[in-house]
């Protein structure tokens, strides 16, 4: 038996060879590379890390196959050729690769850097392709051969389980994105509005009538392709959405102030986003995906709730305490500070946090500020913008947990989308869905919340918020403001951090913003700033 499998390794050498294939196959059908034969005849596996020249010669070999096409030979010199195959075979059958060269690199240890330069067609259309991966050489288990360690992403770095290598017609139409006035908006000039702009390629592509280029992409079964390599732009069709470029630009130039900012915009009287910037080291888009504490920006809804269930009014007195205790968990103010026979105006103007603390037993429901922040500020709604947006939540609780909820911490998460619309509510009295582009272009169902404010509750809450603009906490952020304006400073505590996040709410005129800063310490330090440069730029 050991005879007749000599055999048929050296006709496999041969028919390899006689294919022009110049690498060793001999590894591919385990010939003695995985061991050496002892004089009773007996194979010793081999054992340990591969040596060196293991390592040199193993990725050579999977290099040359892969180049030449042998989808099945290059397969058989991994660990696992059932997955190998199929990803290598659509290199070419997928992706429409041709005329392969790989660059082998000096290996690190295991790793084996190489370049792979190519040409990708489609019907007439032509381009050449060039990027660099790393291999992993590894010793079987079963075998003990030098086997490359089998990932996706040894075809390509971003390839993963999940992704297909194809190309073809773009899944959408390239678009020309204008703001409000016409003028373009592209993520050259405005960085930050990447992910946006894709996200509206791809949803809105088709209605603004361009025509779809070629792409090599990797696609995943559900979710949108990555863009590899463009063979044709195709023609783009012109996309109007709510952005303004003068807002834009301010709250690009803005958030670069710190390492990790977001800032939104909106038009309180319809909704419209009127600036969308990010600067992230990840490239999350977090202004409008975003999910944490928001600190005591909270206190707009709050504040409301307490107004409109009559346990409060702007002008009456409110017991701001140094330090206030419920249910096991003890709040304190900024500094400690308090605020002795003080109106609930002067409470939420200087962030007072136990005033809202101490009247949490008055509410006696814990589904109140839930109910309140979705019926009258849309928050926790399903809106429809025009992208992929996080929406907020207020879940209930109940104990220590709705203390924390009141002041913007523990459940609550929110973003500065969510944090922008709930100041756009409380300057215009009634919530309007945001939108970035308009409800004209697909005609989709916009989130409508169940009740306006009452007249003396927006009335009481704008005026507290543009106390706070005139003399309270963001007094100094707001300073620069011209015209009518308000605002709500918060800082939010996270677990780990040292300092804590910036966050800051505003409005002027018809236009209102929220910032958030992480690690940004004091609401009015941070954020205000940006939120302020944003404001006077509309």
């Amino acid at each position: 038996m050991r005879s007749g499998a000599k055999i048929a390794v050296v006709g496999g050498v041969f028919v390899l060879f006689a294919g022009g294939v110049g690498y060793g196959a001999h590894n591919v059908l385990g010939g003695d590379d995985g061991g050496t034969e002892s004089k009773s005849g007996a194979v010793t596996k081999k054992s340990g890390p591969p040596s060196a020249e293991e390592i040199r010669t193993t990725a050579e070999d999977f290099l040359a196959a892969w180049a030449s096409g042998k989808a099945p030979v290059a397969a058989q010199l991994t660990n696992n050729a059932a997955e190998a195959e199929p990803t290598l075979a659509a290199f070419r059958d997928g992706a429409r690769v041709s005329g392969v060269t790989m660059k082998q690199g000096a290996p690190v240890g295991a790793k084996v850097p190489f370049t792979v330069s190519a040409t990708v067609s489609y019907e007439g259309a032509s381009k050449p392709w060039t990027y660099s991966s790393e291999l992993t050489v590894v010793r079987g288990l079963t075998t003990g051969r030098p086997l490359v360690d089998w990932a996706p992403s040894v075809v390509h770095p971003q390839l993963d389980e999940q992704g297909q290598l194809k190309t073809g017609p773009a899944a959408a139409p390239p678009i020309k994105a204008v703001d409000r006035r016409g003028r373009e908006l592209t993520k050259e000039k405005y960085p930050s509005l990447g992910p946006v702009l894709d996200q509206l390629r791809r949803k809105y592509g088709d209605k603004a009538g361009g025509k779809a280029g070629v792409e090599l992409v990797i696609s995943p079964p559900n979710g949108a392709d990555t863009t590899l390599l463009t063979l044709s732009e195709g023609e783009p069709g012109e996309l109007r959405t709510t952005l303004d470029a003068d807002v834009q630009a301010a709250a690009e130039k803005a958030v670069k102030r710190h390492s990790e900012a977001s800032v939104v915009a909106i038009k309180p009287s319809t909704g419209e986003i009127r600036a969308v910037a990010d600067n992230r080291k990840d490239g999350f888009n977090a202004a409008l995906g975003g999910r944490q504490a928001p600190g005591s920006t909270m206190k707009i809804v709050t504040a409301a709730l307490l107004l409109d269930k009559g346990l409060v009014a702007a002008d009456r007195k409110a017991e701001c305490p140094k330090n206030a205790m419920y249910q096991g968990r003890t709040f304190h103010n900024l500094d400690h500070f308090d605020i002795p026979d003080g109106t609930f105006t002067q409470s939420f103007a200087r962030s007072c946090n136990t005033a809202f603390v101490k009247l949490i037993d008055d509410v006696n429901d814990d589904a109140a500020l839930p109910k309140l922040a979705r019926d009258a500020f849309g928050i926790g709604l399903d809106w429809n913008t025009g992208v992929q947006t996080f929406d907020g939540s207020v879940p209930e609780g109940s104990g220590g947990e709705a203390a924390a909820q009141y002041i913007g911490q523990g459940t609550v998460q929110m973003n500065a989308l969510t944090v922008a619309s709930i100041a756009a509510t409380a300057k215009n009295g009634g919530f309007e869905q945001p939108v970035i582009v308009p409800r004209s272009l697909d005609g989709r169902e916009l989130a409508t919340a169940g009740r306006r404010l009452p007249g003396p509750v927006w009335r009481q809450l704008r005026d507290m918020m543009r106390a706070t603009a005139q003399w309270g906490s963001g007094a100094r952020a707001m300073a620069g403001v011209p015209g009518d304006k308000g605002a709500k400073t918060g800082s939010a505590e996270v677990d780990g951090q040292a300092t804590s996040n910036s966050w800051f709410a505003g409005f002027a005129g018809d236009l209102a913003a929220a910032a958030v800063v992480q690690s940004g310490g004091h609401g009015g330090d941070a954020a205000g700033p940006l939120v302020a440069s944003v404001l006077k730029a509309g």
